[in-house]
């Protein structure tokens, strides 16, 4: 691209107007006219009647627009679960059209924003979003870039899904407790349960109190495993004494421990197991599950049906100070749909 300066009276009607992009706020023919605005060929005349020479590009053959080539770089990153919008000062947005767990692969997301003049910046990896929720933004900086900038973002989003949403499944959840909570609080744990399984699409199986003896919890993890359980949440235990009867429980039904502990506070007690393909993790109180833990970050990567590594739980170290500050990395339980323009 060429930069020019159009002076007043002396319009460049040899070009080719169609070509020229304005890089300034103008008023052109009475109307204002934003930076970045592209001259149709019939705007051409509307040049002779400038005040004050403007500043402008000239595209050349090779440069695509910076609209152009942002709506071509948000078709290549979007992924399922998202639709696009705009350009809105020359930005496109990503939206979530499900609701769901935001995925960001952030190799590919490096690796494109690397190329000069590409910008593309989203939500952080694994924060569960609701439809209407701006997850995205897609631009390019500069007023236009190459054409071989362009197709290879394209070479590079074509290699794997850069940004989509997950959506949640509408899992089968059993609930085993072992604490014998009054009624208080096993009324608010089960409410809370209730509403949280409930938001993701889910639906409870039951809430089942044992005793705290090895056979009993496990047979009703079985039970639970045969009745079509999708998910058992285990409540209560004492998780830092290895002979606990859940511990032992789990051992009976041949489930295997993924990860003890999580870096992550509040919740760094936290446990995953996997008895066949049936999660089952724990819930270190009753009295605690109305609050957000570790567990509400954990709880939408399973709701998506996703089968959670010992690696992805260790990855929880950096952002698992789950402060006030953090609060965007919980589910917004209270929320079914946003709308939201960009403008905020």
């Amino acid at each position: 691209m060429l930069p020019i300066t159009i002076e007043p009276g002396e319009p460049p009607l040899d070009l080719q107007t169609d070509r020229i992009v304005i890089t300034e706020d103008v008023t052109l023919g009475g109307r204002r006219i934003r930076k970045g605005y592209r001259l149709s060929p019939d705007e051409a005349p509307l040049l002779a009647g400038l005040e004050r020479s403007v500043h402008a590009v000239l595209l050349e053959p090779g440069d695509v627009h910076e609209d152009d080539a942002g709506a071509r770089l948000a078709a290549a990153v979007a992924g399922p679960g998202l639709e696009i919008r705009g350009p809105k000062f020359s930005r496109f947005n990503l939206i979530a059209s499900t609701k769901g767990l935001l995925r960001v692969d952030p190799e590919a997301l490096m690796r494109l924003n690397r190329l000069p003049g590409v910008a593309i910046f989203t939500l952080e990896d694994r924060v569960p979003v609701v439809p209407g929720k701006i997850v995205t933004g897609v631009k390019v900086t500069p007023v236009a870039v190459s054409e071989a900038t362009v197709r290879e973002a394209e070479t590079i989003a074509a290699a794997q899904p850069v940004v989509q949403v997950a959506p949640f499944q509408p899992l089968r959840v059993g609930v085993i407790s072992t604490e014998g909570p009054d009624w208080r609080v096993r009324e608010r744990f089960q409410s809370s349960v209730s509403q949280k399984i409930g938001w993701y699409g889910g639906s409870v199986l039951g809430f089942s109190d044992q005793p705290r003896e090895a056979k009993a919890i496990a047979a009703e993890m079985d039970r639970l495993a045969d009745a079509g359980a999708d998910l058992v949440l285990a409540a209560g235990g004492n998780t830092i004494d290895p002979l606990d009867p859940t511990f032992k429980a789990l051992a009976l039904t041949g489930a295997e421990i993924v990860r003890f502990g999580a870096p992550a506070h509040p919740g760094s007690m936290f446990w995953l197991a996997y008895r066949g393909n049936l999660p089952i993790f724990n819930l270190a109180s009753c009295s605690m599950f109305s609050k957000s833990t570790i567990a509400d970050v954990v709880l939408p990567w399973i709701m998506t049906g996703e089968r959670v590594a010992a690696d992805t739980l260790a990855a929880l170290g950096c952002g698992g100070l789950l402060d006030r500050g953090m609060a965007f990395r919980f589910p917004p339980y209270d929320v079914e749909g946003v709308e939201e323009t960009g403008e905020e």
